[in-house]
């Protein structure tokens, strides 16, 4: 028999139930929506967490250093010092100085605008850029001066958009307002925009902070990440003589360790998800039993015409296939359309930019396996058939 003459067959037993044929393949068209959800929710995920690292910089290393007392301390010069000794494995450098600040601004008060002393380089690690005026500089450094640059935030709600050139009030001591960020968030509230950033040397002075004790620090590239880490823990091991005083930290290597982490949950959910299409290979095992029940007086006489085993049992199992492979289709799509639906839900409950995106590698296994159980679980219902005596057939009522 020819296969196109068993497609169209196996076409039009299924049509000659349609709803016993849909409720067949309910199990492998839940089973693979599911499957593509849940991937598309991994690869959204993932796709967010690379961006947000992105935006925090992936070449970047945090340095926290608790140290040893005054017997045992990095300064500044040492850490600037270990940076151009390494200079094809670690790049710029700006030690960082939190401060508990008071901000006034005119009548105002900022409650929520983060102070921070930083390097002439911090804006470049970061990937910031003054939308007017310039950024802190080495002088200002050098030579401690109180001026600072503003986010966007802090520009529009409190200067009207112009910030540049006027003053605020740091702890009681005034600052000159010498350049305005790019929006890099929402410019809202505590986020990115919301900050002001001073040289560290006064922060330093500010805050009465005798050792510096945070940095962060670049790489050339992503793939050098492991390479300038282990070059800064290496040095701060050989003054401290233990690692529990200092930590260094990879925003690569953390956003490659989340992203495996991730990887193991989908494929777990995944994997569960999966179980409902074994349930609906049952399903389409069981009608198709049924099938020969009901289909048995058909088989005896195509037999006895001359039908030979092997084509009575490529004709089970290619409609088992094709019942499979159709409900495989309507799961793809009602896949794409559910991972349209998680996108509205998680961007508007969660107010994340985030897109539920099945990969079409997925799509395509999930295709692959729902016709695979459709062949496997259709193989002893094809088999029944084709073992069937003729005889016995014939005369089966």
């Amino acid at each position: 028999m020819k296969l196109y003459e068993s497609l169209k067959m196996a076409f039009a037993n299924i049509w000659a139930s349609k709803m016993r044929s849909f409720l067949t393949m309910l199990g492998i068209i839940i089973g693979i929506a599911a499957v593509m959800v849940i991937v598309g929710l991994g690869n959204g995920m993932e796709n967010y967490m690379t961006a947000s690292f992105e935006s925090m910089g992936t070449n970047t290393l945090s340095v926290d250093i608790t140290g040893r007392g005054s017997s045992r301390t990095v300064s500044v010069d040492e850490m600037y010092k270990l940076v151009d000794d390494n200079p094809n494995d670690l790049s710029l450098i700006s030690p960082l100085v939190s401060m508990n600040a008071t901000v006034k601004i005119g009548s105002d008060t900022a409650d929520t605008t983060g102070v921070t002393g930083v390097s002439e380089d911090y804006l470049t690690i970061k990937d910031y850029s003054a939308s007017s005026g310039r950024g802190i500089q080495y002088v200002d450094v050098l030579k401690r001066k109180k001026v600072c640059v503003i986010g966007s935030y802090v520009d529009k709600t409190y200067f009207d958009g112009s910030g540049l050139g006027q003053t605020l009030k740091i702890n009681g001591e005034q600052f000159t307002v010498v350049g305005v960020l790019k929006a890099e968030a929402d410019s809202e509230e505590s986020s990115t925009d919301d900050a002001i950033y001073i040289p560290y040397s006064t922060a330093a002075r500010m805050s009465y902070t005798g050792t510096i004790s945070s940095y962060v620090l670049t790489v050339p590239n992503v793939d050098k990440a492991t390479e300038g880490k282990t070059i800064v823990e290496d040095a701060l091991y050989k003054i401290f003589q233990d690692d529990n005083f200092y930590r260094v930290i990879s925003m690569a290597e953390m956003l490659d360790t989340m992203t495996k982490m991730l990887n193991v949950m989908i494929a777990v959910l995944a994997a569960i998800a999966a179980i409902s299409l074994v349930v609906g290979g049952i399903g389409i095992m069981n009608i198709m039993l049924v099938s020969v029940s009901e289909r048995t007086r058909e088989i005896g006489i195509r037999k006895a015409l001359g039908a030979k085993e092997r084509w009575i049992k490529s004709q089970f199992v290619i409609e088992a296939a094709v019942t499979s492979a159709i409900g495989g289709v309507l799961g793809i799509l009602d896949g794409y359309l559910l991972s349209s639906i998680a996108t509205l839900i998680v961007t508007q409950a969660m107010n994340v930019d985030m897109t539920v995106v099945p990969s079409g590698a997925a799509v395509l296994m999930a295709f692959g396996i729902s016709v695979g159980i459709g062949v496997l679980f259709g193989y002893l219902p094809a088999k029944k058939a084709a073992q069937l005596n003729p005889i016995d057939a014939l005369r089966y009522e």
